[in-house]
């Protein structure tokens, strides 16, 4: 196996179990549950002895880290927009109609090899890995880790709500101006601002409207659940939204931006995409056949 890293433990005020040894000490793992996982692979010695979730730490001892044995990987060869890129980390537009992981082939994760160089870091990880999700339907900028200091920190700050992501959609019915939606998801504290870019009049809905969308929380299907419930939900969710009102053309959202810090360079730095065609021509055709049929 090939070794990672080593440590030795400094003095301690007393034995400390090794999956309660804290994380900042090691440079390749990146959480709790991390450290808990390369124990149960038994990846972890202690003074050159297997370690297991007992093990008690002591001062002076040596911790080393080892490598999992690298499995092949069947790669979905699947042409992916590649935003940015360097040996850490790397920005993507993802396509919609695809998970971004999970239990199947047809995954974003599974075809980031085939579009992305391999990282030449000591830390790099075995495959890139997304550190946040978007939805099937949804297309738009992801972030990619491509070592395990990269996905650390960009991890930490996704949990400490460092990152700023921007969506757009396009939504049924007139909406305000600006305006802030508070309600629970799934009983857990959410907040989503807009503004709305554009308001069209509609046939089958009255109005339709491009909002851009800010949300100060991640909670699942946060956007979709937020724009239902103040009744103007997206175009194409049939999920949050009304059978009636789907155009059958997929879902209206998209992620066009996002604001965070190079883990590795500590430079601010923001990427911006611009909606999928299909909003603004969606939006014109619908405008047209309002005057068309009602003039």
């Amino acid at each position: 196996m090939k070794l990672l890293e080593t440590h030795i433990v400094p003095k301690l005020h007393a034995p400390v179990r090794i999956q309660e040894y804290n994380i900042a000490n090691f440079k390749t793992i990146g959480s709790k549950s991390a450290l808990k996982k390369t124990i149960k692979k038994q990846l972890i010695t202690i003074n050159d002895q297997t370690a297991t979730t007992a093990t008690f730490l002591s001062e002076n001892d040596c911790i080393k880290v080892y490598a999992a044995a690298m499995i092949p990987k069947k790669i979905f060869k699947l042409e992916i927009p590649v935003i940015f890129e360097d040996d850490t980390i790397a920005v993507i537009h993802k396509p919609a109609g695809f998970p971004t992981n999970g239990n199947y082939f047809k995954t974003i994760e599974n075809a980031l090899p085939h579009n992305l160089q391999p990282s030449a870091s000591e830390d790099a990880l075995q495959f890139p890995k997304p550190v946040h999700r978007l939805d099937n339907p949804t297309s738009g900028i992801l972030i990619i880790a491509k070592t395990k200091r990269a996905q650390r920190d960009l991890y930490r700050q996704f949990e400490q709500q460092e990152i700023t992501k921007t969506y757009q959609a396009i939504v049924i019915g007139k909406t305000l101006k600006k305006g802030e939606i508070t309600s629970p998801v799934s009983e857990k504290k959410a907040f989503t601002d807009y503004e709305t870019l554009q308001t069209v009049s509609s046939l089958q809905n009255e109005f339709l409207s491009h909002v851009k969308l800010h949300p100060k929380t991640g909670r699942t299907h946060q956007l979709r659940v937020h724009l239902a419930s103040i009744q103007h939900p997206i175009v194409g969710d049939s999920l949050y939204g009304k059978e009636a009102e789907n155009y059958k053309k997929g879902l209206f959202l998209c992620a066009t931006s996002v604001e965070f810090t190079h883990p590795i360079t500590k430079e601010k730095v923001i990427y911006t995409i611009q909606p999928p065609t299909k909003f603004t021509s969606f939006l014109a055709r619908e405008e047209r056949r309002f005057l068309k049929y009602t003039f």
